[in-house]
């Protein structure tokens, strides 16, 4: 004899929804809502930032890869300047008198150097390196390298009034500074007409 099952343990099936009825939509809290959309500007900031350090990394990158290519250069280019330096010493110890009694041979061996030392600057700019000479121009110590003063009322106190040694460029730094003479200004002088000042006037009159 089968057992049939009890009634309270038996499940009324669901009725049936009627034929095109869409069920509810559930409703989704405030505070959910709020949550991500916090979240989504968080990423979103995350992301920009991460997208400004990229960029500066790469224009940083770019930068230095230029820099080690314009100045790698630079210790070579000073040996270098050491030669035209003493190129050029030697080309004016060969005063004008000394030109003109010079032979044949003589003044082609001056023409050469003289050739010799245009290429050596050609070959210098060429390669980012730029001769300056400040003469008249206020003394600047990064570019400027003062060796002794000079007294005249040509310029005002602290410009260069003589260079000893054209400085140079290299890109945008001083490969190496001008040596210079900086003006200090001429002693003032009284008047004309004027009575010379005399210290012992005033202990006389005290």
């Amino acid at each position: 004899m089968t057992d049939k099952p009890a009634a309270d343990d038996m499940v009324a099936p669901e009725a049936a929804k009627p034929e095109g009825e869409a069920a509810a939509p559930q409703m989704v809290p405030a505070e959910q809502v709020t949550a991500a959309l916090e979240a989504a500007a968080e990423f979103k900031d995350k992301l920009l930032r991460t997208l400004a350090e990229m960029e500066n990394l790469r224009k940083r990158t770019e930068r230095e890869v230029a820099d080690a290519r314009t100045y790698a250069v630079s210790g070579f280019a000073r040996d270098v300047l050491a030669v035209a330096d003493n190129m050029h010493r030697a080309l004016e110890t060969i005063g004008p008198d000394a030109r003109a009694q010079a032979d044949a041979t003589m003044k082609t061996l001056i023409e050469g150097i003289e050739l010799t030392e245009r290429e050596l600057h050609k070959v210098l700019s060429k390669n980012g390196v730029k001769k300056f000479s400040p003469e008249g121009e206020k003394f600047d110590p990064n570019m400027h390298e003062a060796m002794y003063e000079v007294p005249t009322q040509d310029l005002p106190a602290g410009h260069v009034a003589q260079v000893m040694q054209a400085g140079y460029m290299l890109g945008e730094r001083v490969l190496r500074p001008a040596m210079v003479g900086v003006s200090k200004g001429a002693a003032k002088t009284a008047p004309k007409g004027s009575p010379a000042y005399d210290p012992q006037s005033d202990n006389a009159a005290g």
